[in-house]
């Protein structure tokens, strides 16, 4: 009787169907990566995977579901993730092992725990495990977060504005051992009916706390005519190709003299472009204008050449009156901290003045320069509070966070990808967007331009692998919102952390009672056999 009463752990039995459920998690799994999204299986592969699990012996289960993880990854993000060698299986590898962790934890703990308390373990752990992931891999940031799959859901997406990411992964996860505690109820209404009602209340409140924002809050006032350029894909194959080999042994502080002017001679016709076409779209109108950032953009330049460039830039700025951001990245004659290559992006008013020099604080593993100090960059102008980081720094939502607390209005994000990541990094850098409540102008080379509002809504798109030259012209909302996120952070994961800390506790409590009420019970004398 001692051991009933305090015994709250599911009987975990075997299934016969334990891994059709495993082929079907894995199979849907595959709609999860950036190659083949589709937002829905992201929500139902979790189901199947924690169901074949919680049937497995924990030591047949727990690796089968690492393995699942990690082979289908290695194949379907090739080219997706720019890292050589074996470090790229590492990486996908280290993927693996933090999907596969709230597994395992949900596996040990959730039997222990029972009941609706129990379903906490999953959700707590997904959260927790891709939080503390992000915070401590400073090389790929929130890069492959399963929330980024649920881009286009704009009500669910406003939940972010509140608790960033973290939220999203919760609600979606959450649902995985709810129809799993279910299951193991054999789905009889009368005793799911109180889990299935909690989570249909959570989700239809953040689904209506989304659609309220959209439709009662939307984005007005005044706007500003911002345009984003892209110079010609013609010209910038010429000039990579004409100085791909130079360029490498200048950055490799081998180049000579003429490799020096050769490079030179290669990129000019690129900038001449770009600042025929800033003339064009400043007098059409725009008031803030904005170069990619240099890889696949072009705009690689010599150190010896800036002033030069510069004075053209500020000349068009003053005599138009814009605002031009600049992407550039720069070969330098003498290293700085054994690099001799910078990415950066220079800020020039219409009065011709330099405004910043932001260096990328984020470099994609294997970019050949070190990293800028990441403190992003804010000016007040009559077009609203500007802002500016470069490609890969918007996978970091602490890196952007300082704008959102800045009140940034519009968060200029000059850009680069490749096709086997587009448009999954425009996409990405949206988030940031909800998050902090301003616009965002993210204009890419190799990839998808694009500006959405503070709210995630689309402003304007443009294609570099179909529009040539690439031009994005948006009308943007000159005001951004005050965020919760943008004050608090992200204090959502850590409270997701401290929740899953406590459930352990709670575990580990009831194991030592019930093994003290075990050995409490007095044992019976076996019968003497007659």
């Amino acid at each position: 009787m001692t051991n009933q009463k305090h015994n709250t752990s599911i009987n975990y039995q075997r299934d016969r169907l334990s891994y059709l459920w495993l082929a079907l998690g894995i199979v849907l799994s595959a709609f999860v990566l950036p190659r083949w999204t589709i937002p829905l299986a992201v929500w139902l592969y979790p189901i199947f995977l924690l169901r074949f699990v919680r049937t497995q012996p924990l030591l047949r289960g727990i690796p089968l579901v690492l393995l699942a993880t990690f082979l289908l990854p290695v194949f379907e993000l090739q080219g997706v993730i720019p890292i050589p060698g074996v470090f790229y299986y590492l990486e996908v590898f280290g993927g693996a092992v933090v999907t596969t962790l709230p597994y395992l934890l949900d596996r040990v703990l959730a039997r222990r725990l029972g009941g609706l308390l129990g379903t906490l373990v999953f959700p707590l752990a997904v959260t927790t495990v891709w939080y503390l992931f992000a915070l401590l891999n400073s090389s790929s940031g929130t890069f492959g977060n399963p929330a980024y799959t649920q881009y286009g859901n704009l009500p669910l997406l406003q939940l972010v504005s509140v608790t960033g990411l973290w939220g999203i992964l919760l609600v979606m996860s959450w649902l995985a051992s709810l129809v799993n505690w279910a299951w193991e109820h054999g789905f009889a209404w009368p005793r799911v009916r109180g889990g299935a009602v909690l989570y249909a209340s959570l989700l239809a409140l953040v689904l209506l706390f989304g659609g309220a924002r959209l439709a009662l809050f939307p984005a007005q006032g005044s706007t500003v005519r911002v345009a984003g350029i892209t110079p010609s894909q013609a010209l910038i194959a010429a000039a990579n190709k004409q100085d791909s080999q130079n360029i490498d042994a200048l950055m490799s502080g081998e180049g000579t003299q003429v490799a020096r002017q050769l490079v030179r001679q290669a990129y000019a016709p690129v900038f001449d472009e770009l600042l025929a076409l800033s003339l064009q779209e400043a007098h059409a109108g725009a008031k803030v204008i904005l170069w990619p950032e240099c890889i696949g953009g072009g705009t690689t330049l010599l150190q010896e050449d800036e002033a030069a460039l510069l004075t053209r830039a500020r000349a068009l700025a003053r005599t138009t009156g814009t605002y031009l951001d600049l992407g550039l990245c720069e070969l330098l004659s003498h290293p700085v901290q054994s690099s001799f290559f910078t990415d950066e992006s220079i800020l020039i008013d219409p009065t011709g003045s330099v405004v910043w020099r932001y260096q990328k604080a984020h470099p994609v593993p294997g970019e050949p320069w070190n990293p800028g100090d990441g403190q992003v960059p804010t000016v007040q102008t009559p077009y609203g509070r500007l802002s500016n980081v470069i490609c890969f720094d918007a996978d970091f939502p602490g890196t952007l966070r300082q704008a959102g607390q800045a009140g940034a209005a519009i968060m200029l994000v000059p850009s680069s990808d490749w096709r086997e990541i587009d448009p999954y990094h425009t996409q990405v850098a949206t988030f940031r967007a909800i998050e902090n409540g301003y616009s965002l102008v993210r204009q890419t080379g190799n990839g998808l331009a694009m500006t959405v509002d503070y709210e995630g809504n689309v402003l304007s798109a443009s294609d570099y692998f179909t529009a040539d030259p690439q031009v994005m012209v948006a009308y943007v909302p000159m005001q951004g919102v005050h965020t919760i996120y943008a004050t608090i952070g992200d204090l959502f994961a850590w409270l997701s952390i401290a929740g899953l800390v406590g459930l352990i506790g709670v575990a580990l409590a009831r194991r030592r009672k019930a093994g003290e009420a075990g050995a409490a019970e007095p044992r019976e004398e076996p019968l003497p056999v007659s």
